[in-house]
């Protein structure tokens, strides 16, 4: 209840200052609601280059997209690009996530923050857990999907989310608040209320070599059962973090970002299915400091860093957990010429859980990758990496990456590009020592990616369309030995797995103030069943700006096919219908300070289901306020 009045209280303080902002210069006012295709790419290569030289076809989110969708969860924003489904975003704010990128699981997707690997040791799938983290807080995303092991390392074989938290502008303070509320209602429910509350504040300055941020965010959601019932299941969420650099010279320069993150969340009883009080509780804190020296031809950098994650789950079995990381990134970029870069590192990780005992392992790793820029149209983008684990020892992983350039006579491309790619994913802490199935004699998966595609680009029209396979070897997997006990373990599958797919994205501004954005993708995995990974997908989005661009609207449309899951009750296989979700939002930019926004999501209160027995979301709408002083 406190947290709720909290919520309202801040949400009428905002609106009450933004009654008094006043009017001004509409010839001043900025576009932020259609955003240009990207030009400039830098996490496939980690050197800023135009997208018609770089051979994958990498999502860049902006800071302008996230304000378009805002109230939506950085899990929510991901699911509507092509090739990714995260099971689990339509759900209970507090329900888990899975994330199926290419037809893979948590294990093959690796975030990174700020340019530290992120992940969860104590997690059985030693990924990490995007419900931490708060939209508002995030400067820009980039997404690479396919094998991506020689520049990022281990686990990244399906794809790397890569994440830049918030940076100061120009110079001087400014104070951004945002504030929202709106309902949170299950399909089919007529009753309404106000059960979601989000506040942000974010506050930056910069003056001469200085540059300085901090945040804070609060999330308190109720209203919605986790599994299909009558009790609710609260998540709420607090985020505080901070971002400091300073320049002092043009060839030094330090920075450091840091961040605390917590979040409880209801969760019921799964087997059986029923209301239950229970609690997850979750806490992360991050720390990096990033020294970096440049000179004329390029630059060395350190990415030091260092995270811890504690859980505890209030439940039948109650438990904790606690995982760190020690994260160590050195590396030099060379400029060789305006066509020759190369990049060479040495990445190092320690990892510990806490179970009944310590346990750790690290990995350390040299790296080196070379960028070739022809003059001709011809790119390539290769390197290796020697995966040096404690456990393991050593495995070399390469990725070569050509693509091919046409230019169109009246401006614009037609590249064609492919990636021949290997990945290394070492079991878990929790598979191999930890307190259910561990199996010290656990063998590392290892994944063969290719792919081959084109994409072309005339004018404010862009479509790509890129075939992908990738073969799992060594896949871990979780077998149940006794079905009266449910005694079970971590084991390696001996068959050998092949997911295959095609991914469609096209991007047209027919028109200045019109914005279309479409994504297809088809995803097969004939070897094996997959759980919860649609075999069609489909994302459509239109933004129409208006009142000279200080207004836009946003329809969207997303079908999700049919898939498998299992009742855990029955321990059968059921077919999960296929849906389709219809929204629709808006916002205003009622001065230079003051923007308005509404969203209203599952236009068509169609019923749905994420998994066998669990709530989803149905019609709902959060209307909210923007201030920046």
């Amino acid at each position: 209840m406190i947290d709720k009045t909290l919520s309202v209280l801040a949400l009428a303080l905002t609106m009450g200052v933004n009654l008094q902002a006043q009017d001004s210069d509409p010839g001043n006012q900025k576009n932020d609601t259609i955003t240009r295709l990207e030009e400039v790419v830098v996490s496939d290569t980690r050197f800023p280059i135009k997208r018609e030289n770089s051979g994958k076809t990498v999502i860049r989110i902006s800071r302008n997209e996230l304000e378009s969708m805002a109230g939506q969860s950085v899990a929510q924003v991901i699911n509507t690009q092509s090739g990714i489904e995260i099971n689990g975003v339509r759900s209970n704010a507090g329900q888990n996530l899975s994330y199926f990128i290419r037809g893979g699981n948590n294990r093959q997707v690796l975030v990174m923050i700020d340019g530290i690997q992120m992940t969860d040791p104590s997690q059985i799938a030693n990924d990490f857990d995007l419900r931490l983290l708060d939209v508002n807080m995030i400067e820009n995303m980039e997404i690479i999907k396919g094998a991506a092991s020689t520049l990022y390392g281990n686990a990244a074989a399906a794809a790397v989310i890569n994440i830049t938290t918030r940076k100061a502008g120009k110079e001087g303070m400014s104070l951004q608040l945002n504030s929202s509320m709106g309902t949170n209602k299950a399909s089919g429910d007529k009753e309404y209320g106000v059960d979601d509350f989000r506040n942000s504040v974010i506050l930056t300055g910069s003056t001469g070599r200085l540059r300085a941020v901090a945040g804070f965010s609060q999330q308190y959601t109720d209203g919605l059962s986790a599994v299909a019932g009558e009790e609710s299941d609260v998540f709420n969420r607090y985020n505080s973090n901070f971002r400091i650099s300073y320049r002092f010279s043009d060839h030094f320069s330090l920075s450091g970002t840091g961040s605390h993150d917590h979040f409880e969340a209801g969760f019921d009883r799964s087997v059986p299915r029923e209301d239950a009080d229970f609690l997850s509780e979750s806490t992360q804190n991050r720390l990096m400091i990033s020294p970096e020296y440049r000179y004329d031809q390029g630059s060395v950098k350190l990415n030091l860093g260092f995270n811890e994650i504690s859980r505890e789950l209030t439940s039948d079995f109650p438990a904790e957990y606690y995982g760190r990381n020690l994260v160590l990134d050195l590396f030099q970029k060379h400029e060789w010429s305006d066509s020759f870069y190369t990049i060479a590192g040495v990445n190092h990780i320690n990892s510990k859980a806490v179970f009944s005992d310590d346990t750790s392992f690290s990995i350390t790793d040299p790296y080196l990758n070379l960028v070739w820029l022809s003059s001709f149209g011809l790119n390539l983008n290769s390197g290796a990496r020697l995966n040096n684990h404690s456990e393991y020892g050593s495995t070399l992983t390469y990725n070569l990456n050509p693509s091919y350039r046409i230019s169109m006579p009246e401006g614009g491309y037609l590249k064609f590009l492919s990636s021949y790619s290997t990945s290394y994913i070492a079991p878990s802490l929790t598979q191999l020592f930890g307190p259910f199935g561990a199996n010290p004699d656990l063998q590392p998966e290892e994944n063969t990616t290719f792919e081959a595609g084109a994409e072309l680009l005339r004018g404010s029209f862009r479509f790509s369309s890129v075939y992908f396979h990738r073969l799992e070897e060594n896949f871990i997997n979780y077998q149940v030995f006794d079905f009266d006990t449910f005694e079970g373990g971590f084991v390696n599958v001996e068959e050998d797995f092949n997911v295959r797919g095609v991914e469609v994205e096209m991007n047209w501004n027919p028109l200045s103030a019109v914005r279309l954005d479409a994504n297809y993708t088809f995803t097969e995995n004939p070897d094996r069943l997959a759980l919860r990974i649609p075999k069609h997908k489909a994302n459509v989005f239109l933004n129409y700006a208006f009142a000279s661009k200080k207004g836009n609207i946003r329809l969207g449309y997303q079908f999700t096919g049919a898939r498998t899951d299992t009742d855990f009750e029955t321990f059968e296989n059921v077919t999960l219908e296929a849906f389709s979700l219809v929204g629709i939002g808006g916002s205003y930019r009622i001065n230079d300070h003051l923007s308005a926004n509404v969203q209203l999501e599952n236009l068509f209160d169609e019923e749905y289901f994420e998994l066998v027995g669990y709530e989803t979301r149905g019609r709902n709408i959060r209307l909210g306020f923007s201030l920046n002083l």
